[in-house]
């Protein structure tokens, strides 16, 4: 099947979009060197992916994804898999999808039929994330083993780890698409409470007052500027979306924002 999909993957197509500043990473082969010579800096060609895309949809369901002012973060994370899945078929390009905590709990082979939808969203919507804990690096080398064919990788999560997808984004185009609840990023203050930790089971008691909660939204802050950076750095794009947002309208900036 004939596709019409502009991507990162260099002679992969028939048609040339454009040229483009070489960078790390990028494979030497597809440098045009007449420009190259001319600019004094080296150029890489950029071609339309002539075949029908191989797209994986990665659910991180850890602990934390059991949390939500007005829905849990589990129900987004369906949601977005479920709109990126319809979307996948619709564009006539196979779909596989995984789950993962530390390790791989379920996967799919690729394939163009509408009940995968609906068992993969079944499977994270039923899912006993408590106590389950997030290994970015697992799920990284996981998927390098696995894929054989250079694949668009969406991987969701809600993030609270910094993930390492350096290599897989070299063999793969990788896209981060972070779930989050406000509550989460900025709670108000409570007073004295008793807070579990979903993914640890931990209980935390104290007052948690104006002060101790503006601590708290700085660190979430400093963290995700961390993760923005490492994700740029890997050349990873990422979009955040929280629990009381339109899924379809964010993802849809992502997709267009390319």
């Amino acid at each position: 099947m004939v596709g019409n999909n502009p991507s990162i993957f260099q002679g992969e197509g028939y048609d040339f979009i454009e040229l483009r500043e070489y960078m790390p990473g990028d494979d030497i082969r597809h440098i045009d060197w007449n420009i190259t010579a001319k600019l004094q800096k080296p150029f890489i060609k950029i071609f339309r992916e002539e075949r029908e895309l191989n797209i994986v949809i990665v659910s991180v369901l850890n602990g934390s994804v059991h949390f939500g002012s007005k829905k849990f973060k589990q129900e987004s994370i369906a949601e977005v898999a479920a709109l990126l899945s319809y979307s996948t078929l619709k564009n006539g390009d196979l779909l596989s999808s995984y789950i993962f905590t530390d390790e791989m709990i379920s996967s799919s082979k690729p394939s163009k039929k509408l009940h995968q939808i609906q068992k993969s969203v079944e499977d994270i919507l039923s899912f006993d994330a408590i106590n389950k804990k997030v290994d970015f690096k697992v799920i990284a080398d996981t998927l390098f083993k696995r894929l054989k064919r250079k694949s668009l990788v969406l991987v969701i999560g809600d993030y609270f780890e910094i993930p390492d997808f350096k290599l897989l984004a070299r063999k793969h185009e990788v896209l981060s698409i972070i779930v989050r609840d406000r509550l989460e990023e900025n709670p108000p203050a409570m007073g004295f409470a008793s807070l579990v930790d979903p993914e640890s089971g931990a209980v935390l008691e104290g007052d948690f007052n104006s002060s101790s909660v503006k601590a708290y939204s700085k660190k979430v802050q400093a963290h995700d500027h961390r993760l923005y950076d490492t994700l740029r750095k890997d050349q990873i794009r990422f979009c955040k979306i929280y629990t009381d947002s339109l899924a379809g309208v964010e993802l849809r900036r992502l997709f267009e924002g390319r």
